[in-house]
């Protein structure tokens, strides 16, 4: 795989929300203006090309049993700069994230890349990667942002776009509207692709780090 490759997956072939249907809960919350997802994608953008780069360097190091909790004190810690780093100099998006800046150390984006790819790559392509799904996720957030915030409430980054000629629908800046937007562009991702786009995850032994010691591989259940 090219390095260009490696950056085209995260945005378009593998986006994290749009098509690995990843980091929902984010996506759902804080997508209530264009702003607000554009400063949670490079917020966590920045957290996940910082901590692929550190796990691929110490990936010789870490012990395989350990591992999980490593990846979490590791991504944990740069989560922290870059919460210090809004609450110096990006106060008023900070306040808006609220608790899904800390929340970042959790998302299941990061974690993801650093066990799939970061665990098992080099330093620079991890780092492309980590920018790839990062930018993808970005994109994903700002997009569902904007819908919102010119739906909702006739503006866009905080611009009067449609207030003064139709009514805004204040239910898309609400938990419902959230769910509605996103059901609407996975399916519109799923349409356009003809169904190949959503990836189908079968749930098995075979991926399980674990399944050549457990006894229950193979039999239909699972002893973990």
């Amino acid at each position: 795989m090219n390095k260009l490759s490696l950056i085209r997956n995260g945005i378009i072939k593998e986006n994290p929300v749009l098509v690995l249907l990843l980091g929902t809960c984010p996506t759902l919350a804080v997508t209530t203006s264009a702003i607000n997802g554009v400063g949670m994608g490079v917020s966590t953008m920045a957290v996940l090309v910082c901590s692929n780069i550190a796990i691929s360097l110490l990936k010789s190091v870490i012990p395989d049993k350990v591992r999980i909790p490593c990846y979490i004190v590791v991504i944990a810690g740069f989560v922290t700069v870059v919460s210090l780093l809004l609450q110096a100099f990006a106060p008023a998006i900070n306040d808006a994230l609220g608790l899904f800046i800390p929340l970042i150390v959790v998302n299941c984006i990061i974690l993801g890349r650093a066990e799939m790819f970061a665990n098992k790559s080099s330093v620079v392509d991890s780092a492309l990667d980590g920018v790839g799904m990062g930018l993808g996720f970005t994109f994903a957030l700002f997009l569902m942002g904007s819908i919102r915030e010119v739906l909702g409430s006739g503006a866009w980054f905080g611009f009067n776009l449609t207030a003064d000629i139709i009514d805004p629908m204040a239910i898309f800046m609400l938990a419902p509207g959230a769910f509605f937007t996103f059901g609407c562009l996975v399916a519109l991702i799923n349409y356009l692709s003809k169904g190949r786009a959503i990836k189908k995850t079968e749930f098995g032994c075979e991926g399980c780090s674990s399944a050549s010691g457990c006894p229950a591989a193979g039999k239909g259940g699972c002893a973990q």
